[in-house]
């Protein structure tokens, strides 16, 4: 009987391979956590720190390190992350050496809600609790806003986040229980009215060829309201 030496070889190194992939795996998934780490990406200022994203994660675990690496539920560590209202995303993972890394995004605000209630329009017209880690200089929101419905004044506020002319000078963005929305503009005397929240770009142009007219003339603290709800019109109140 002839035996196929090539295939036995092929069979006890394909069995080797198997036996040494068991045993890496079961001997890294037996190492314990020796330290985490904790970055934030594309931020300068954090509205949400570092020791609250460290408690965060070890809410579930208690204290992460030493930990067995192979009872760590990563999805589950990056849902709690997710669960913060000030956290856009995040991304947990284990390096081979031990080291747990949390990769976290936080929320960017565009807007402040000065109401009854305050809080951030974030960057997505979702709602963001204001931090004790820092505040943002951002337009303030006024009158009356629902914060499980924010799309109109989002709109306006992503406009303005978007616009020199309007990044610049809007200070405040005020809307009334008819969803009718009004502006407030640095060292500006009068009020412009933009209406619903539809037609922006034609609504804008319209007021940067009212402001730079105006200031040219020296004539812009002679209004006390500028009115842009009709359509091609700029209709102006004097003082």
């Amino acid at each position: 009987m002839r035996f196929n030496w090539n295939n036995i070889r092929l069979v006890l190194l394909f069995g080797l391979m198997i036996f040494l992939f068991a045993f890496a795996s079961n001997r890294n998934g037996a190492r314990l956590v020796k330290d985490t780490r904790v970055t934030f990406t594309s931020e300068n200022n954090l509205f949400i720190t570092h020791e609250n994203v460290s408690k965060l994660l070890i809410q579930n675990y208690g204290s992460l390190k030493n930990v067995p690496k192979d009872i760590l539920d990563l999805n589950h560590l990056e849902n709690a992350l997710k669960s913060n209202p000030m956290i856009k995303s995040a991304e947990v993972y284990l390096a081979i050496d031990g080291t747990l890394y949390a990769e976290v995004a936080q929320k960017n605000p565009i807007a402040r809600v000065s109401t009854t209630a305050s809080y951030y329009v974030d960057d997505q017209g979702n709602y963001m609790p204001l931090s004790t880690n820092y505040s943002a200089r951002v337009p303030l929101i006024t009158g009356y806003v629902e914060k499980n419905y924010l799309d109109d004044v989002y709109q306006v506020a992503d406009k303005v986040r978007k616009d020199a002319f309007l990044k610049t000078n809007v200070i405040e963005i005020h809307q009334d229980r008819d969803h009718q929305i009004a502006l407030k503009l640095r060292a500006c005397k009068f009020s412009v009215q933009l209406g619903r929240a539809m037609y922006l770009d034609k609504k804008i142009n319209n007021l940067k060829a009212f402001y730079q007219k105006n200031l040219k003339d020296e004539t812009l603290n002679q209004y006390s309201m500028v009115n842009l709800k009709f359509d091609n019109q700029v209709v102006c109140t004097k003082l």
